[in-house]
């Protein structure tokens, strides 16, 4: 997972390959979330001419679909990739797994939990509060919304989920601030809204 500063435009000129061989948030021993558990997908894979290992994670949205963050394409099988969206660090893959979770949106100030992946592909857990969503213009969904919590490398690409057990979102970055780390995740409203637009751009190929 990359640290993202203030605007998304200079975020993805700072993207570097996922993972670092420290991990965040504190390890879990299963997601409690019934739906989200059914959903998440755990990614490794070799960085650095194949020396380093890098974790990160993926979702299932729809019956097939998941979708992670696109600098995790070093974890992910070509041959799976649907596609990825310009302006957004996002990418679709198949999967076989069709059980996608219930999804809602963020709200300011609610208790938030997600999920990611150790250094030693265990399962990491963050627990935090939603600060702010932030809407791009002239969009129908907001781009993206902040929490603050203790996730970090390896939680790239990993569901963000309410006191519901519903998904709100998708980590894709964080940003270290004097005293608490701010996480990135993208509203799960614009998560949906990016892959049917990757559905029309295909269909006007």
């Amino acid at each position: 997972m990359t640290k993202s500063p203030s605007s998304l435009a200079a975020f993805f000129l700072l993207l570097a390959v996922s993972g670092c061989a420290s991990s965040s948030g504190l390890p879990a021993a299963a997601i409690s979330e019934t739906g989200i558990a059914a959903a998440y997908l755990p990614l490794h894979g070799r960085v650095h001419l194949g020396l380093d290992s890098a974790e990160g994670a993926a979702v299932v949205i729809a019956p097939g679909i998941a979708v992670t963050n696109a600098h995790n394409v070093n974890l992910i099988n070509p041959k799976n990739v649907i596609g990825t969206r310009q302006d957004y660090d996002l990418m679709f893959f198949r999967t076989g797994r069709t059980a996608a979770p219930p999804t809602v949106a963020p709200v300011i100030g609610q208790s938030v939990t997600a999920y990611g992946q150790g250094a030693d592909r265990e399962l990491r857990v963050a627990h935090g509060t939603v600060r702010e969503i932030t809407r791009c213009p002239g969009c129908t969904a907001p781009a993206y919304f902040t929490f603050a919590g203790n996730a970090g490398p390896g939680f790239s690409g990993g569901p963000v989920v309410d006191a519901s057990g519903s998904l709100v979102g998708i980590t894709f970055g964080y940003k270290d601030m004097r005293s608490e780390r701010l996480i990135y995740a993208y509203d799960i409203a614009r998560v949906m809204t990016e892959l049917e637009a990757l559905g029309q751009s295909a269909r006007a190929r």
